[in-house]
């Protein structure tokens, strides 16, 4: 088949974008760690980007995207990419070659499992984080991408999940929580970000390639593409002025910090709906973001949760929210493709959406937590408190940020 030059340079690009956002995410946790914890944390991200490829490579594509077995899983025929040619088309329509797709998807699997440190930050082993990696993605992210993306039960039910709202955030936030309350609060407290700047350009990156996130999750250049593109960058622009305005009212500084967490939140929670709601909708929904994962930080303070960088009450109440809003503002108007959510007449949709990230949500925060108490019976998943007052950097890898 003759590809579409056009569709498969610009998904060239949004894969490439895709990449960015993992060192962009490691930067953006680098920067709120203190400076004994910097490496430790920038690592947990870089070494996805390796372990992941190997394992998508191996049997990942093949189990999100081949075959299906009970709606939950794919099968191993196209394991190490066997079966597929370099002149196989992904879709008659956007006429993209399949590997193309594979290496856009293989993207979203390495930086999910990364959004998961900053959960665990300063507490977990080298060792143990590498089997939390490959465990988690075997079961909890492959087959949720094959039951929202690959043909699996929740797809089939109607399910819709644009760029990853149930299958990146939602999940990952939850696992985050689980994380947390096994491994417990931190011994040695940290005073506050270590360097500011480094976050600010962790979020620049992660804002820059998640444009490759939503808008290349169409596949295709077409009006879609160019919606979820506007409504990505509205979304992640009302949620961070609301959250400045907020903290902003309630400690009486606008917070640099603040503002950066919030263009996250949004853009976190836009993704489910990037591609089928209004910028208008986007609008509200930038908003909605900015304002509950506001409180859902504050909620974690409140209650002593030691998620050190808010990774549940960013992404995991953002997905959850972004995939149940989507049920509300989603048009038929905007996306044919997509469905009516709750203003436009379809209450069924909005129920089906609020079942699934529930139900994804709860499996995903049980299993890690299970998982974690199985490592941990194997190797130990947390340092000692005297390892953790020397520093994980100079511990577990004998390497400094600063000298």
């Amino acid at each position: 088949m003759d590809f579409n030059t056009g569709n498969t340079g610009f998904m060239l690009l949004a894969t490439s974008l895709v990449m960015l956002m993992t060192p962009g995410l490691a930067f953006f946790y680098g920067g709120l760690v203190g400076r004994k914890n910097v490496l430790s944390i920038m690592m947990q991200s870089f070494v996805s980007m390796g372990i992941t490829t190997i394992l998508w490579f191996a049997v990942g594509y093949s189990l999100c995207f081949s075959g299906d077995i009970g709606g939950v899983i794919g099968n191993l025929d196209n394991a190490f990419l066997q079966g597929i040619s370099i002149t196989d088309a992904f879709s008659a329509d956007g006429r993209i070659p399949v590997l193309v797709f594979v290496a856009y998807q293989m993207m979203f699997a390495i930086i999910t499992p990364a959004l998961i440190t900053g959960a665990f930050t300063n507490r977990i082993r080298f060792k143990a984080y590498l089997i939390f990696l490959v465990l988690w993605l075997l079961f909890v992210y492959f087959p949720f991408v094959h039951m929202v993306w690959g043909g699996g039960i929740l797809q089939q039910w109607g399910v819709l999940d644009f760029a990853g709202g149930i299958v990146v955030h939602a999940i990952a936030g939850m696992a985050a929580l689980a994380s947390v309350f096994f491994l417990g609060n931190r011994k040695v407290s940290e005073h506050g970000p270590h360097s500011i700047p480094l976050v600010a350009l962790g979020t620049g990156l992660l804002w820059f390639g998640w444009y490759g996130f939503n808008a290349g999750s169409e596949l295709k250049v077409d009006s879609i593409t160019a919606i979820a593109f506007v409504n990505t960058d509205i979304a992640a622009s009302f949620a961070a002025i609301t959250w400045l305005i907020i903290e902003w009212n309630h400690i009486k500084k606008p917070k640099f910090v603040g503002l950066l967490t919030g263009a996250v939140a949004g853009l976190a929670t836009i993704t489910p709906a990037a591609g089928f709601v209004s910028p208008v909708s986007a609008m509200f929904i930038g908003i909605i973001a900015g304002a509950v994962c506001y409180l859902a930080v504050a909620m974690k303070n409140k209650l002593n949760w030691d998620d050190a960088l808010d990774v549940w009450g960013v992404h995991g109440v953002g997905g959850t929210i972004g995939v149940i809003l989507l049920g509300v503002f989603a048009s038929t108007a905007v996306n044919p493709g997509g469905a009516d959510g709750l203003l436009y007449g379809g209450g069924m949709f909005f129920w089906k959406q609020t079942a699934a990230v529930i139900g994804a949500s709860i499996y995903a925060f049980i299993f890690t937590y299970v998982m974690l108490i199985v490592i941990n019976k194997f190797t130990p998943a947390r340092v000692s408190k005297e390892e953790e007052e020397l520093g994980v950097d100079e511990v577990l890898h004998g390497e400094n940020a600063y000298l």
